[in-house]
C-alpha cells in the first residue's frame, strides 16, 4: 500500500507544488502526494518552468487550501515553509509530522533568469531532501 504525503506551505504556489510533482512523478510506485496551503493562490510560473526542465509537468496543478483535505489521514504531513514563515500551516491529520525549511523561490527578485535560478535551486534542494529523507523511510 502506498504511503500518503501532504506537502504544505502558505500559498501552495511553489515549494509544496514542486514536492508533490517530484514525488508523484518519480516515486508513484511507493507514494501518493498532494499539496495545499492556507491562502491558495496560483501555481507560480517559475515552478512550472523549473519542473518542466527536468521533464515533470505540473502545469495542470492548481493551488488549493488544506481545507479540501479535512477529515483525511496522511502518513506524512510535511511543512516546507522557510524559517521566516511564522504562519506555516498545520494540518491535524498526520501520522508523522516533518518540518523542513526551504527558501521561498517566489520571494526572489531580479531578472527572469535570476528568479528562475531560485526555482531551480529550490527544486533541486527539495528533490535531494525527498531522496535522502522520505524515500529511505
Amino acid at each position: 500500500m502506498k504511503k500518503t504525503i501532504l506537502f504544505i506551505c502558505v500559498h501552495n504556489s511553489a515549494r509544496s507544488q514542486m514536492a508533490e510533482g517530484l514525488v508523484n512523478s518519480l516515486y508513484a510506485d511507493r507514494f501518493e502526494a498532494v499539496s495545499g496551503g492556507t491562502m491558495a493562490t496560483r501555481v507560480h510560473p517559475g515552478a512550472i518552468k523549473a519542473m518542466a526542465e527536468i521533464g515533470i509537468d505540473i502545469s495542470g496543478h492548481h493551488s488549493k487550501s488544506i481545507d479540501v483535505f479535512e477529515g483525511r489521514r496522511f502518513d506524512y504531513v510535511v511543512m516546507v515553509c522557510d524559517e521566516k514563515q511564522t504562519d506555516c500551516p498545520f494540518f491535524p491529520g498526520g501520522k508523522d509530522y516533518i518540518h523542513h525549511a526551504f527558501d521561498d523561490p517566489a520571494a526572489c527578485t531580479g531578472t527572469d533568469e535570476e528568479v528562475l535560478a531560485c526555482f531551480r535551486k529550490a527544486r533541486d534542494e527539495i528533490r535531494a531532501w525527498i531522496e535522502e529523507t522520505l524515500i529511505k523511510s
